[in-house]
């Protein structure tokens, strides 16, 4: 392998010649190693950072042409904007476990920068403290890029994936509208619901989930780009924040602003716990509708056999025919590591000191995977299972018509406790709930078949 020799403010370092990256990315490389390998910094946060070092070297343009030339400027945006579309992607090793204001990652991306901005150019005319990094600290870039991945994250992956599933989820309602079986409470027979309710519920928890996500983004809007090293905005022109959040807007196609009080910003991940917060709560009931299907489809002849699921793949090495609900495991999976991430979010976020959180990049890696896993989870879920759930119909009515807590329907004829005099009746003597209600002298079959009726009871 060929090297060239790059320096920073400590010396000189020899960096692969082949890579855009410098001496503090170097560092870096060689002082954590860390982790399997793969632990690298999400590519959302790399983009994102694309992002937002264009929509500095803008605003700079504009707010300090003495310092940010029209020709600086435009080679820098063009190298962040390769940054920002993921074609430099290999040049941005560093992994996760590295300081945790994500300092050698602002500055990973300020070298990639300025070496290809240099490149472009056909002269050294950008340095990546002086140019790249000019208005900003890795104090607030870090933050910044977090707020922006997670906002494009979220609004072009996990609320497509969510709301596919919702319109799924209408169709199948639609579809089975009228067909009428017994509800489970307590995992035990309760009175009847329409197998179209039951679906409506699954396609309300799907949408109240995407509702609070929307709702969780407006806190992720605000930018802490702007605050500099505290939050004082100190080598940041006045009004670089405002100026720099429209660009970067323009850049995104999605609403940011500055945040507005950047001491919190920098040193405060409430927004970030609060948007995860409502990735778990879609996560947590994509685990109860996926258990759900799986114990309707449970079977086929010794489980509840309700439902037909799409087979997917041989479920066993050893018992030929079998076949598993391997989406519905999937999705249950991936729902407990959202949880799991959770609970890394929720102490990274609680271990701020002064004017700083030092848990950005574990933070930010978290945040991302569940996102990630969740939207390809919930797609792979929907296109494998759901859309092809299928009910079995006779042994809906079969379960229907033999289920005891029919007899709710005759507590306002004949009273609770007769009503479950009746229900034990039948119960201990294997008999069906008219045969008990008759020959306790309740009713008369007539009576009995005239109140009881499913139908009526939904």
């Amino acid at each position: 392998m060929e090297f060239r020799t790059e320096h920073d403010s400590m010396g000189e370092m020899k960096v692969p010649a082949d890579r855009y990256w410098g001496a503090q990315t170097q560092r870096s490389c060689e002082n954590f190693r860390i982790g399997t390998g793969i632990e690298t910094m999400p590519a959302e946060i790399i983009h994102a950072f694309g992002v937002l070092k264009e929509a500095a070297a803008m605003a700079n343009l504009e707010l300090v042409p003495d310092r940010m030339s029209a020709r600086k400027a435009e080679v820098i945006c063009r190298a962040a904007g390769e940054v920002a579309r993921g074609e430099l992607d290999e040049h941005f090793p560093l992994v996760v476990w590295q300081t945790g204001s994500g300092t050698q990652s602002n500055m990973n991306a300020n070298e990639v920068i300025s070496n290809r901005a240099n490149e472009l150019a056909g002269e050294k005319l950008c340095h990546p403290n002086d140019d790249v990094n000019m208005s900003q600290s890795s104090n607030d870039t870090f933050p910044t890029a977090m707020h922006i991945a997670a906002v494009l994250s979220l609004e072009n992956s996990l609320l497509p994936a969510a709301r596919k599933l919702a319109d799924t989820l209408r169709g199948l309602e639609e579809r089975f509208r009228g067909l009428i079986k017994t509800g489970r409470t307590h995992l035990q027979d309760a009175v009847p619901i329409a197998f179209s309710q039951e679906i409506s519920g699954w396609r309300a928890s799907v949408e109240r989930g995407c509702e609070l996500i929307v709702s969780s983004l407006e806190g992720l809007r605000e930018l802490a780009l702007g605050g500099t090293a505290v939050g004082t905005g100190l080598n940041a022109p006045e009004g670089f924040d405002a100026m720099a959040a429209r660009k970067i807007s323009e850049l995104t196609g999605t609403g940011f602003r500055p945040a507005g009080n950047k001491f919190h910003s920098l040193t405060s991940r409430s927004e970030i716990v609060a948007a995860h917060g409502a990735v778990k709560a879609l996560a947590a009931d994509i685990m109860k509708i996926a258990n759900d299907v799986r114990w309707m489809s449970s079977g086929p002849r010794c489980g509840l056999g309700e439902i037909r699921i799409p087979a997917n793949e041989p479920g066993s090495s050893i018992m030929p025919g079998k076949v598993n609900p391997t989406q519905c495991e999937q999705a249950t999976m991936v729902a407990v590591q959202v949880m799991g991430n959770d609970a890394a979010i929720s102490i990274a976020a609680s271990q701020g000191n002064f004017e700083l959180n030092v848990f950005l990049p574990v933070t930010a890696y978290n945040f991302l995977q569940s996102v990630r896993l969740l939207s390809q989870s919930i797609t792979s879920f929907t296109e494998n299972c759901v859309a092809g759930i299928v009910p079995d119909r006779q042994k809906m009515e079969q379960y229907l018509h033999s289920s005891l807590m029919l007899v709710t329907a005759l507590n306002s004829y004949i009273g609770y406790e007769n009503a479950a005099k009746t229900a034990m009746l039948a119960f201990r003597e294997d008999i069906s709930l008219r045969e008990a209600c008759v020959k306790q002298g309740f009713l008369t079959g007539e009576e009995f078949d005239r109140i009881v009726r499913p139908e009526n009871m939904i």
